[in-house]
């Protein structure tokens, strides 16, 4: 008889599991059930730690957070543009590992108060810059929303970093709309480069924020 055990099943596992199958078969693929075969149990097992499926998501979420900041130290000397550019930047680093991550992150609740420390360290570099609690609050709401939207459209082309997705051929798009040379040149913008794409709308974003706020 075997001797080997294995690990207790709790919220953690469950979701590091999920994680793990979810570059395999999508958010749309990723089923309680699915889970359940993955960890060798039956699924009605699962329903002690989660509820239902976005109960399963909030904990996925509060996972990749975790491996977002595990080992990373804030700078207290940076400047509020610096802090968002960096925020901002490691986020799409993280969501960017995960087939469909920015669907899993979006409307996410973490669960627990993990992300507290960096929110209240990222707040007080805006609020000692000049930001009221109230702008501050809206200015990285509106870099994280950017940062969401952008990832969302880009693994919607590129589900992974080095896989895309079939329909989404540069110059066959530029052929077909040969007739809008405008339009038919966008597609290099639109739907490649995406790291510089990224750093320059996150620039953008930065730049609207200062010019609204006067803060800097």
């Amino acid at each position: 008889m075997s001797t080997e055990r294995r690990a207790p099943l709790d919220r953690k596992r469950v979701a590091d599991t999920a994680l793990r199958l979810l570059n395999d078969v999508g958010l749309d693929g990723l089923t309680l059930r699915a889970i359940a075969k993955e960890l060798d149990v039956k699924a009605p097992a699962l329903y002690w730690h989660f509820k239902d499926k976005q109960a399963l998501l909030d904990e996925m979420a509060t996972q990749m957070y975790r491996r977002m900041v595990a080992g990373t130290a804030l700078d207290p000397a940076d400047t509020w543009q610096e802090r968002l550019r960096k925020a901002n930047l490691g986020l799409r680093a993280a969501l960017l590992g995960y087939r469909d991550g920015a669907k899993v992150y979006s409307g996410a609740r973490f669960t627990g108060t993990d992300h507290a420390r960096e929110l209240e360290a990222n707040l007080r570099v805006l609020t000692d810059a000049g930001f009221t609690l109230a702008q501050a609050v809206q200015a990285g709401r509106t870099a994280y929303a950017y940062t969401i939207g952008f990832v969302t459209e880009e693994q919607g082309v590129q589900p992974l970093p080095d896989e895309r997705r079939e329909g989404y051929d540069i110059g066959e798009r530029a052929r077909r709309m040969a007739g809008f040379p405008l339009a038919a040149a966008a597609g290099e913008l639109l739907f490649d480069g995406y790291d510089s794409q990224f750093e320059e709308g996150l620039a953008l974003v930065i730049a609207g924020i200062e010019a609204r706020y006067g803060a800097g």
